[in-house]
């Protein structure tokens, strides 16, 4: 019998599976609300993020319904769905810790080297980012206009390819769920101001400062997409038959916070 590939599977999804599995058992029933994401991280030993990402999945699956300060239910498929390839859809709160990773020192170096050209290309993004509706699809353009012309200016077709990318993995249907949620007028001129900043230290030519303001500005679009979406006391007796979920696989390496992060940056500069 020929060996076949083993796959490494994300954690989110083995959380999914967990859930979707109760779900089919009948432990969670048809209209039933599920624990709250705490309740679920608790007993999962995972972090909140993860558990987010596993529910947008089964939401995009159709097998739960999101009610934003009421809980998280589950409903009736409207047909038998199989899960979306986890080979292929990236959670959204890992791809934006490697956005946070590989875009901070992409603006660092940016400050270092950015000429008049890159700095023109950065601005016309961001006038263009003032004068568009959000949410919308012109909205995204511009966006990912503005981190593109930022990976540019190092002269590196690789880092522009990458940096491009990743952000487009926000098309994919787990980050446009979450996103459906969180993201509005208020959150777009948010955001706006922290690209301002960004662009304010690369024209500075302030190394540190530009990084850290990358680094601040994905941190907090973590944040933002990591606010509470249910009731955190709606759990209960309404939460279905009170079953404990089995504590997911940890990854082998311990992830960081970005807290932790930003206090090891700012030792290095020390």
């Amino acid at each position: 019998m020929p060996l076949e590939a083993v796959e490494a599977r994300r954690l989110y999804r083995q959380v999914a599976d967990q859930l979707r599995g109760l779900i089919d058992s009948g432990e969670y029933a048809v209209g039933s609300r599920l624990p709250t994401e705490r309740e679920l991280a608790e007993q999962l030993k995972v972090s909140r993020p993860t558990v987010r990402e596993a529910l947008i999945a089964l939401e995009v699956e159709g097998r739960l319904r999101i009610r934003v300060g009421s809980g998280i239910y589950v409903i009736e498929p409207a047909a038998v769905a199989a899960p979306a390839p986890a080979s292929v859809i990236e959670g959204p709160f890992e791809l934006l810790r490697a956005r946070e990773f590989l875009e901070s020192a992409i603006a660092e170096q940016a400050a270092r080297v950015a000429t008049r050209d890159d700095i023109a290309r950065i601005d016309a993004s961001l006038v263009a980012m003032e004068n568009v509706e959000h949410p919308g699809e012109a909205s995204m353009v511009h966006d990912r206009a503005f981190h593109v012309a930022i990976a540019g200016s190092l002269g590196n077709a690789v880092l522009v390819r990458v940096v491009g990318e990743l952000f487009d993995q926000r098309l994919n249907p787990y980050f446009a769920q979450l996103a459906h949620y969180f993201e509005s007028p208020g959150t777009w001129r948010t955001a706006l101001d922290e690209h301002r900043a960004v662009r304010d230290a690369i024209v500075a030519h302030d190394p540190d400062a530009a990084r850290d303001a990358m680094r601040v500005h994905l941190a907090r679009s973590q944040e933002r997409f990591a606010q509470n979406f249910g009731a955190e006391n709606a759990a209960g007796s309404s939460s279905g038959r009170g079953s404990t979920v089995r504590p997911a696989a940890k990854p082998s390496k311990p992830k960081h916070a970005p807290k932790k992060r930003a206090a090891s940056s700012h030792a290095r500069r020390r």
